[in-house]
């Protein structure tokens, strides 16, 4: 069975507990503050997806580093996935678990990728154009890649909306040859 599968359902049995015992809030913020801290230090999932390193050491480390700071809803799937040996999942169960999130919640994340910075009347005007056709209320993430030359990529969701200068010239680069 696929991780990205496995990764869900333990998602879903998360959000439903998390639901009944009215913490989705509380329990989403536990799951950003996981994904960041492994975002900001690689080598801490490393050590969770690691086969060498014993499961009740891994536990100890998330005792440590989290049981303090999480709900306890939160910190019973660190255990219940330690005890199952199954850590190395946890990083995906935090990005379902936001997706569930977000989906309950109506919030769509939107991402926006140009050669500067957008300015504040450019990302209202994102937010407006995308909330009106979704209906969804909007998460802007803005990249810059200065590659690009010139235009925009919108990605929401699974579809992609690209208007950049490099894309135009690999097209017209492509129909001349």
């Amino acid at each position: 069975m696929a991780d990205s599968i496995v990764a869900y359902r333990y998602a879903k049995s998360l959000f439903d507990l998390a639901t009944e015992k009215k913490v989705v809030n509380e329990v989403n913020d536990d799951m950003i503050l996981f994904k960041t801290v492994c975002d900001e230090n690689r080598q801490f999932l490393v050590v969770l997806g690691n086969p060498i390193v014993r499961h009740h050491t891994k536990l100890g480390i998330l005792k440590k580093t989290f049981e303090k700071n999480v709900h306890p809803v939160t910190f019973s799937i660190f255990n219940l996935l330690t005890k199952k040996n199954r850590e190395n999942l946890i990083y995906s169960i935090a990005e379902e678990f936001d997706k569930l999130y977000n989906l309950q919640k109506g919030i769509q994340k939107v991402t926006v990728t140009s050669v500067t910075p957008l300015t504040d009347a450019q990302k209202a005007e994102f937010i407006k154009i995308v909330g009106g056709s979704t209906g969804k209320q909007i998460v802007l993430e803005e990249k810059v890649n200065e590659n690009l030359i010139g235009g925009y990529i919108l990605s929401v969701g699974d579809t992609q909306i690209d208007t950049s200068v490099r894309k135009r010239l690999n097209e017209l680069k492509l129909s001349l040859a």
